[in-house]
């Protein structure tokens, strides 16, 4: 059972660059209710189009094992790991962003972070040498690497851990590589690690 979903704000350099914004000091961190998370197995998937531009960010999604405790490494707290798409209502974040406002109505919509099936965690040394793409109506529009982040999966489990507490059950979204763009209805997405397919959905 998914209990506290985490994500991670602008840790990819390109992709902070990409939308104007600053590159954080730290992690930046955001949640979305556990009701947001749906399967990406072939999935159709309902989006608020009433709202605005819907934007896809595909991402690394970590499966915590157990609880956070002082020291402990990423290879002993993570057991599996996903690929995910933090769906996001783009006009609506840029207005509430200038207000000072919670992140959480262009965040944590529902159905808003859909992910595949879980596999076993290959470990950070192992991880470093795959890309994760997502390939959008048959055209990749994103390609990620762990060794691209900002903030590495240590930096990112230590302070979630620290500031907000992690234990099994929970997920953490880790940020997003360059190439977010809108999606519409009809829109297929696939996502992929290294040439393994892990999961796909249609915008209905």
């Amino acid at each position: 059972m998914i209990r506290n979903v985490y994500c991670v704000g602008r840790n990819y350099k390109l992709h902070a660059q990409e939308l104007g914004n600053d590159v954080p000091d730290e992690p930046m961190i955001f949640m979305k209710p556990s009701h947001a998370v749906v399967s990406l197995e072939e999935s159709v998937l309902a989006l608020p189009a009433d709202q605005g531009e819907i934007h896809y960010e595909g991402e690394i999604v970590l499966h915590i094992a157990q609880e956070y405790e002082t020291g402990i490494q990423v290879n002993e707290l993570v057991d599996q790991m996903a690929l995910g798409i933090d769906f996001t209502l783009r006009d609506v974040q840029n207005v509430i962003k200038k207000k000072g406002h919670p992140w959480t109505a262009a965040k944590g919509f529902k159905s808003s972070a859909p992910i595949t099936s879980f596999i076993p965690f290959p470990g950070t040394d192992a991880i470093l040498k795959q890309d994760f793409t997502v390939i959008k109506n048959g055209i990749e529009v994103q390609r990620g690497n762990v060794s691209d982040m900002i903030f590495s999966l240590q930096d990112i489990v230590e302070y979630i851990g620290t500031h907000y507490g992690l234990g099994e059950g929970d997920i953490i979204f880790t940020g997003t590589p360059a190439g977010v763009g809108p999606t519409v209805s009809g829109d297929k997405f696939e996502l992929f690690w290294g040439e393994d397919q892990l999961g796909s959905c249609v915008i209905a």
